[in-house]
């Protein structure tokens, strides 16, 4: 079976863990990454890898001493994931809100950026606010918070979180066309 159609039926099991049923585009993910130092950072986080696409460009860029952990609760995402063989990654099935306990079982207290393709709006409110403040929280000064959504419902929430240091792009070439945030602590 395809990629695509795999993941169209696992999104369809899954929906409120999934949030699409189409992988994200190669334009999609490029604007996800762009705005990531990749030079300067040696702990990135990864919310909600899917189908391992924006892994594997996250994967492109790193550093050779950086390393990416990426969460994921749905089983058979995880265990696609996990089929992904690169000594930087690092596969957790856990939630995206365990994020600070599980950086600090691996020694880190601070981390550069997080990559987020979590479908917030589809989470119970209480969870997407903690998921967003507790990365808020171990990010590094100036480090990174990038979410993308099909709405720009969230832009107050994280202006708020972020201290209005939110800028907002638009990705037409995507299915459905998306909204990239990005959040500077």
């Amino acid at each position: 079976m395809g990629k695509k159609r795999a993941f169209f039926k696992e999104a369809l099991k899954s929906m409120k863990t999934s949030g699409s049923f189409i992988p994200s585009s190669k334009y999609l993910v490029k604007r996800i990454v762009k705005n990531i130092d990749f030079e300067k950072s040696n702990v990135i986080i990864e919310f909600g890898p899917g189908n391992g696409i924006i892994t594997k460009e996250i994967l492109n860029r790193l550093n050779p001493n950086a390393i990416l952990l990426s969460f994921e609760i749905n089983e058979n995402f995880y265990k696609n994931i996990k089929q992904i063989d690169h000594k930087q990654l690092i596969v957790l099935n856990v939630s995206a809100e365990d994020v600070q306990v599980e950086i600090e079982k691996r020694g880190f207290k601070k981390v550069d950026a997080v990559i987020s393709s979590l479908p917030l709006s589809l989470l119970p409110k209480e969870l997407s606010n903690s998921i967003i403040k507790k990365s808020h929280i171990i990010l590094k000064d100036k480090g990174q918070f990038v979410q993308f959504q099909y709405s720009v419902n969230f832009l107050k929430q994280f202006k708020s979180i972020f201290e209005n240091k939110v800028k907002l792009e638009f990705e037409p070439l995507n299915f459905p066309p998306a909204f990239v945030y990005i959040c500077k602590k």
